[in-house]
């Protein structure tokens, strides 16, 4: 019998398994057939991402919640251009087109793995994942699977493949580099499957029987059963849990954070959860308007309002006040877009219009009466701005009383989003709460357009900036008694999640299909923002 060996490693999911090896399989180059015409090699490769696309829409299809997000994910990436482009590229230069695939995806695959983040590193197996798929269907070679009960080792996994495999039966993952933070993990750990990452590469015989001791972070190649029953007896290590009630996710050393939902469209409601959520963070209410008429169809504003309190129950639902102007506008409202980028926007176009104003303020105070309703303000950046839309819920909730209509000053707080307001918080007491914006806020202070593609790596490059000036606010917002919190897409981001906990904000709006990677992330960190798994 051949002599046990132990491998440490990082436990990504506690538990012990034991089985015959699975080695990954790697796809290579030598394999793949040379190319046809160009034009020939670039309509395979379309027809081929089309089936990969269909492919991981069966899959998200049959899968929970949370796995449907992680494979709508990647279809995102799949049916995002710039992937085939970069393929084109090569084909145009005559490789063919599954060879074309190969170079174009690992050239990328290699430059998210240097990746100083670790949350974007652990994103790397996800475009291998869809480089595996696409690859299948250029070449026909099918895509890997293993017996049921074995131990998975290689260098990742990707998500597709442990979701198409069968974990009834037992077995475990060993990875030589892997993280706590990738969405296999997150998988891994919803499904009490024992997995390791971080052990560094060793070899190991196809076959060969291993133990996954998860709870001590260790594989052992060859174990006897002693080491078998040990494992078995040991108590799983205190590990990050996220504990959820109500949308309150608790990191690892028991803080609680709070996550909201962000609507776009009161449809959007029919298909959420409202216990998985701590109310509405962010209901935006351009999706209300097609026309000028629109805009001030009060009665049309206060069903929807409605609508989302009712959702919402006893959970606070926050409405932003139409935001117009700028990359934001509509035939009637606003001037042009290349007028008004940095002109009427935001609150600076609904004081410039109060008829628009008004009709909102007067469905907003009406349905304020039926629930905890809170109101943002967009583009806020001197404090006048705030009073002057105060006054206007003021006179019209008197001029509502003369009318017999019942109303309730909602809470009404700002978006902090310009550069301006955003450094100087304190001026703004009159502001209930804040919630920063990150989207425009990240463009405003790198001066780059998010929508401009010449200048997307500025827009990026932003980030530490924008962290910065998210700590500043959060400190002065504590100062003020003032609750923060943040609505921005960088908070559906989880690669961003560990700066943002950083800066201080315990309180995330995010899209509804992000809630539980979102959730699974913060549970893997403390409240500074560190992975918890480091901190031993």
């Amino acid at each position: 019998m051949a002599e046990a060996l132990e491998i440490s490693g990082i436990s990504a999911s506690p538990g012990v398994g034991v089985g015959p090896v699975h080695l990954a399989a790697e796809f290579t180059a030598e394999a793949l057939a040379p190319g046809d015409t160009v034009v020939a090699e670039g309509d395979r490769l379309r027809r081929a991402v089309a089936t990969a696309v269909a492919e991981l829409d069966a899959l998200a299809y049959r899968s929970d919640e949370e796995s449907a997000g992680i494979l709508d994910f990647q279809i995102e990436m799949l049916l995002d251009p710039a992937l085939v482009e970069m393929a084109e590229e090569r084909i145009a230069a005559g490789d063919g087109a599954a060879l074309a695939w190969l170079g174009a995806l690992d050239d990328y695959i290699a430059g998210i793995e240097e990746a100083p983040d670790e949350q974007l590193r652990a994103r790397a197996v996800d475009i291998v994942d869809i480089r595996n798929r696409v690859l299948s269907a250029l070449t026909g070679r099918p895509l890997e699977d293993f017996a049921p009960g074995s131990v998975f080792v290689g260098k990742d996994l990707e998500p597709s493949l442990f979701l198409a495999h069968d974990w009834t039966a037992g077995g475990g993952i060993v990875l030589f580099e892997g993280s706590v933070s990738s969405h296999v993990a997150m998988l891994a750990r919803s499904r009490s499957v024992p997995m390791l990452v971080a052990t560094g590469r060793f070899e190991i015989a196809p076959g060969a029987r291993v133990l996954v001791d998860a709870n001590g972070g260790r594989a052992v190649i060859a174990p006897d059963d002693g080491h078998v029953r040990e494992a078995k007896s040991r108590k799983p290590a205190a590990r990050p849990t996220a504990s959820r009630a109500g949308g309150t996710i608790e990191t690892a050393d028991g803080v609680a954070i709070r996550l909201s939902a962000i609507i776009n469209d009161p449809r959007e409601l029919e298909a959420i959860d409202p216990a998985s959520f701590a109310g509405i963070g962010l209901m935006r209410t351009e999706f209300l308007v097609t026309s000028p008429a629109d805009a001030v169809d009060e009665e049309k504003h206060y069903d929807i309002y409605r609508h989302a309190l009712d959702w919402a129950g006893e959970s606070p639902a926050i409405v932003r006040m139409l935001d117009l102007g700028g990359d934001k506008t509509l035939p009637g409202l606003g001037a042009m877009r290349s007028e008004s980028f940095m002109g009427l926007k935001g609150i600076r176009l609904l004081l410039a219009r109060p008829e628009l104003a008004r009709a909102q303020a007067r469905a907003l105070l009406r349905a304020a009466v039926h629930g905890n309703l809170g109101v943002l303000l967009p583009m806020v950046t001197v404090p006048e701005e705030l009073d002057a839309m105060r006054a206007i819920f003021e006179e019209e909730s008197t001029a509502l009383g003369k009318r017999g209509l019942q109303t309730r000053m909602p809470e009404i707080g700002m978006m902090v989003e310009v550069p301006a307001a955003a450094l100087m918080l304190d001026r703004f007491s009159r502001s209930n709460f804040f919630s920063f914006g990150t989207n425009d806020l990240a463009q405003y202070l790198a001066a780059a357009a998010r929508d401009d593609q010449s200048v997307a790596a500025l827009y990026d490059a932003a980030t530490p900036a924008v962290c910065r000036v998210i700590a500043q606010g959060v400190a002065l917002a504590e100062a003020m008694n003032r609750p923060i919190g943040i609505c921005g897409e960088m908070a559906s981001e989880p690669r961003h999640i560990p700066a943002l906990m950083a800066a201080g904000l315990r309180h995330f709006s995010v899209a509804a299909n992000r809630v539980r990677d979102i959730g699974s992330t913060i549970g893997g960190l403390r409240s500074d923002g560190r992975a918890a798994a480091e901190m031993k």
